[in-house]
């Protein structure tokens, strides 16, 4: 299996797809440093989860994302798929939190990266543009047999500030991870770039326009606006590969821990832009 999109980008079964994705998650997390978030050095803002925990999360999804390819495999988008994928995604969060011990690791991660993998799969498209534009098909279907339990700390940040949100950023296409993060990741490889500082960097690139709903429940708009700005302060000395980019990368880091907020939804569409990256061509 190719770590990273070639030239002449091979199809991949629903197997393959689950496997990408997974190790996307796993790249992400092992990520390191990452502001406020769980990487090698440790828990970053969050009290209820490590790097293990993460990896136990993320290696357990595999199961139910391969089922959610070879359910879109041929499928239209349209309910009665989304509906199939809300299904299997709600066992995939149960499975999550059995791996965690009841820790919320990679909700959002579900989300995005159960459509990009179904939109894969359905499409069998090899460019990102066209597999974002799929996911942003099936997303925009209600889910007929959607529970109503209360909601998220997302969707309640979202409601109480005005974003978007995860549910928008899939209906749109994936418009951060398509546009920013994965550009990002694919020059930094045509370079020969360190590929530790292009994953940072696109993180960066994230945060400095996402209006993260994670920060905005941890923090409010002071950790956003802290967030954004930090971001986009070490891409304007260069990036993390520069002394200055480094060093400022780690103020950033300081910055949000203090205000105990971490990017999580920039997190999740890093590993959205990993999976892209993986499974189509420049």
């Amino acid at each position: 299996m190719p770590s990273s999109a070639t030239a002449a980008t091979p199809e991949f079964d629903a197997d393959a797809l689950a496997r990408c994705a997974v190790q996307a998650l796993c790249d992400e997390a092992r990520l390191s440093p990452k502001p406020a978030l769980v990487d090698a050095r440790g828990s970053g803002a969050h009290d209820d989860l490590d790097l293990a925990r993460m990896l136990r999360s993320a290696r357990a999804l595999r199961v139910p994302l391969r089922e959610m390819a070879d359910c879109a495999r041929g499928a239209r988008a349209g309910i009665g798929l989304r509906a199939r994928l809300a299904a299997i995604g709600r066992v995939g969060e149960a499975r999550m939190m059995m791996a965690t011990g009841g820790s919320n690791a990679h909700r959002g991660a579900i989300w995005a990266l159960g459509l990009l993998v179904a939109a894969r799969a359905q499409c069998g498209a090899v460019d990102a543009a066209t597999v974002c534009a799929c996911a942003a098909r099936i997303a925009r279907c209600p889910d007929p047999a959607q529970p109503a339990p209360p909601p998220s700390h997302g969707v309640q940040a979202a409601r109480r500030y005005g974003v978007g949100g995860a549910r928008a950023e899939a209906r749109a296409g994936f418009p951060h991870a398509l546009r920013l993060a994965l550009p990002v990741l694919r020059a930094g490889r045509r370079r020969g770039d360190d590929p530790r500082c292009v994953r940072l960097d696109a993180l960066l690139a994230v945060m400095a326009r996402l209006d993260d709903t994670c920060l905005l429940h941890r923090g409010g708009r002071e950790a956003l606006d802290c967030a954004q700005r930090g971001a986009r302060r070490v891409l304007q000395l260069g990036g993390s590969a520069t002394q200055a980019g480094a060093h400022a990368l780690l103020e950033l880091d300081r910055a949000l821990l203090a205000r105990r907020a971490s990017p999580g939804g920039a997190a999740d569409l890093l590993a959205a832009s990993l999976f892209l990256d993986a499974v189509t061509s420049d």
